[in-house]
């Protein structure tokens, strides 16, 4: 038996790529792509999907930007007061579903942009958070300093994380 087919050659114990045949009969090799598992800093790094921002500067901080904005976002939609007093149980539940559902898929962006380990994005996505609570969740910009026990302050329950 080959010792190295057996361990991965010189990948220090991983598998090498699959071979496949292309169409003229020669071998064509599969790249594969490894994820970083540890945070890193770099502006050349992959966030939420392949190929983006890729290696221009400018694209890696517009990403950053994005992932600020998704996170204010989340923060500002559980926040909002969208089902009035006296509406309709249907209308009610259909917009609780709907913004429900679209804080939800915008949190997860959020998450899988952080599973890029890339620090930045990470501190992309907790300054976004944070001003989006300080705004749109304290106290600071309430009218009231304290909604009454019987009222809700959101349409939406916490999430929880």
């Amino acid at each position: 038996m080959d010792h190295d087919h057996m361990h991965g050659g010189d990948m220090g114990g991983m598998a090498s790529p699959p071979k496949s045949m292309n169409g003229a009969g020669g071998m064509m090799h599969r790249h594969k792509m490894m994820m970083h598992m540890t945070f890193f800093w770099s502006t050349n790094a992959e966030v939420l999907f392949s190929g983006w921002p890729g290696t221009s500067t400018k694209m890696y901080i517009l990403s950053l930007v994005f992932v600020f904005a998704l996170a204010i976002l989340v923060e500002w939609l559980s926040s909002t007061h969208m089902i009035r007093e006296g509406m309709n149980n249907v209308a009610a539940g259909m917009i609780q579903t709907v913004k429900h559902a679209n804080r939800v898929g915008l949190a997860y962006m959020v998450m899988l942009a952080v599973m890029s380990f890339n620090a930045g994005v990470l501190l992309a996505a907790l300054a976004g958070h944070t001003p989006g609570l300080f705004v749109f969740r304290s106290r600071v910009f309430k009218k009231k300093a304290r909604p009454p026990s019987y009222q809700k302050t959101s349409d939406l329950p916490p999430m929880s994380c």
